[in-house]
C-alpha cells in the first residue's frame, strides 16, 4: 500500500517523529510512504529514523520514499491482551506476564514477568467489588473538619481515664485492621484492580481511626493505657494468617464485626460530643469492611464446597492458639463498664455491668447471623462464634 506524507516545515525538533510513528502503526511490511517537507535537516533525521526501524529510505527530487522494513509490527507482535478488551472484564488467571498492565491492555512481549500470589479470579474475585470500591470511595471523611474537637469535656476524671483506657485498646486492634489489607494488597495481582483499591482503602481508613482516637485520648491525659500480652497474642494470629479467605473471615467477619457492637456501645455512652461522633464514623467505615469480607466470602463460599470447612478450621485453630492466653484485658472490660455506669456509685456500676453483659450478647448474636449467611447452621453458627476471641478483634 502506498501512502503520502506532507510535513510542510516540520521537523523532527518539532513532532515530527509523532507523524511518522503514526503511519508506522497503520503499516505493513512492504508498504510505501511518499514524504515531503521543508524543514532543515529532515533528510538527515528521517535516513536516521529509517536505520534505527530497519527501514529503506531513497530521496527523490521532491522528497523521499519510505519502504517499511519486516519490523514495521514488531512491537506487537506477540503480544498479548491483559484479559479482556473490555475493561470490565475479569479474566479467570492472570498471567504474571502482563506485570503492572492495566485490565484490557496489549502487553508488548519480552517483558519481565512480576508475580503476585493472588492471581485467580476463583480466590480473590468478587462481582460486587467495584460497586463497594465507588461506595467507599464517596464516603470518606476527615479527621479535622468532620469532629467536633472543641466540644466541652465536662465528665469526671475517673470516666476519662476509662475512655482512654478503651483507646488504646482501639488503637492496638485498629493497626492489626491496618496492616492486614494493607499486606494482602500487594499481594492481589493488579488486573482484579477493584479488589487492590478495597484494601488499600480499607487500609487508609484504619489510619483514619489510629489518628481519630489518638487524637481524642490526648485531649485531656499525656499517656495511653496498658496493652497486654494476650491482646497482643490475639492479633499475632490474624496479622500473621496467610490465607486470604481465612483472613476476611477472622478480621472483617468476626472481629470487625464484633467491633461494630462495641462502638454503638461506645457512641451511646460516650461522655462526651467528640467521642460519640468518632464512634460514629468509624462504624460506618467497618461496617463497609464486613461488607466487603462478606460479599467476597459468600460468593466464593457458594462456589466452593469446601471453602466453608476451610473457614470453621480457621476459627478453631485460632482458638486452640489463644486458648491459654487471657483474653480481653481486665481493665477493658472495667473501663467499658464505667463507661456504661457514668460514676462509681454501686447501683450505676450494676447497671454499667448490665449494660456490659449485654452488648457480649449483641456481638454473639452478630456473628452467628454472619457466619449462618455465610452458609453455617445455626448450630454449627453457635458453636464458632463461641470460639471466636474473647480479646474482640
Amino acid at each position: 500500500m502506498r501512502r503520502s506524507l506532507a510535513l510542510a516545515g516540520l521537523g523532527f525538533d518539532r513532532g515530527a517523529g509523532v507523524l511518522l510513528a503514526r503511519e508506522l502503526r497503520r503499516a505493513q511490511p512492504g508498504d510505501e510512504l511518499e514524504i515531503t517537507g521543508s524543514a532543515r535537516e529532515l533528510g538527515l533525521h528521517l535516513a536516521a529514523w529509517a536505520r534505527a526501524g530497519g527501514h529503506a529510505l531513497v530521496e527523490g527530487r521532491g522528497g523521499w520514499a519510505l519502504r517499511f522494513g519486516p519490523s514495521t509490527q514488531a512491537r506487537r507482535r506477540g503480544a498479548q491482551r491483559a484479559g479482556a478488551p473490555e475493561p470490565s472484564s475479569v479474566a479467570e488467571h492472570a498471567r504474571p506476564c502482563w506485570g503492572l498492565a492495566a485490565r484490557g491492555a496489549l502487553v508488548e512481549a519480552g517483558g519481565q514477568a512480576l508475580g503476585f500470589r493472588l492471581d485467580r479470579a476463583e480466590e480473590i474475585w468478587f462481582s460486587s467489588a467495584a460497586e463497594l470500591y465507588r461506595a467507599a470511595a464517596a464516603a470518606q471523611w476527615d479527621p479535622s473538619a468532620d469532629i467536633p474537637w472543641d466540644a466541652p469535656l465536662e465528665h469526671p476524671d475517673e470516666v476519662e481515664d476509662a475512655l482512654v483506657c478503651v483507646l488504646t485498646f482501639l488503637i492496638e486492634n485498629e493497626t492489626a485492621a491496618l496492616l492486614v489489607p494493607a499486606r494482602f494488597a500487594t499481594q492481589v495481582h493488579p488486573h482484579f484492580r477493584e479488589v487492590v483499591q478495597l484494601l488499600a482503602l480499607q487500609a487508609a481508613e484504619e489510619a483514619r481511626h489510629i489518628e481519630v482516637f489518638s487524637r481524642r485520648a490526648a485531649l485531656r491525659r499525656g499517656e495511653l493505657g496498658l496493652s497486654t500480652v494476650g491482646g497482643q497474642a490475639s492479633l499475632r494470629t490474624l496479622v500473621e494468617e496467610p490465607d486470604f479467605a481465612r483472613a476476611a473471615l477472622l478480621l472483617s467477619v468476626l472481629g470487625e464485626g464484633t467491633f461494630l457492637n462495641l462502638l454503638a456501645f461506645l457512641r451511646e455512652h460516650a461522655p462526651d460530643a467528640a467521642s460519640a461522633e468518632i464512634m460514629r464514623r468509624v462504624a460506618i467505615d467497618e461496617a463497609r469492611h464486613v461488607a466487603f469480607a462478606m460479599a467476597h466470602l459468600g460468593e466464593h463460599a457458594r462456589a466452593d464446597a469446601t471453602l466453608r470447612a476451610r473457614l470453621a478450621a480457621a476459627i478453631t485453630q485460632r482458638h486452640e492458639a489463644l486458648r491459654a492466653s487471657a483474653g480481653l484485658n481486665e481493665e477493658v472490660f472495667d473501663a467499658l463498664v464505667l463507661l456504661a455506669a457514668g460514676s462509681f456509685d454501686p447501683e450505676a456500676i450494676a447497671q454499667g455491668h448490665a449494660r456490659v453483659q449485654e452488648l457480649l450478647g449483641q456481638m454473639d448474636a452478630g456473628r452467628r447471623l454472619r457466619l449462618r449467611k455465610l452458609g453455617f447452621d445455626e448450630r454449627e453458627a453457635a458453636e464458632l462464634s463461641g470460639l471466636h476471641t474473647r480479646n474482640f478483634m
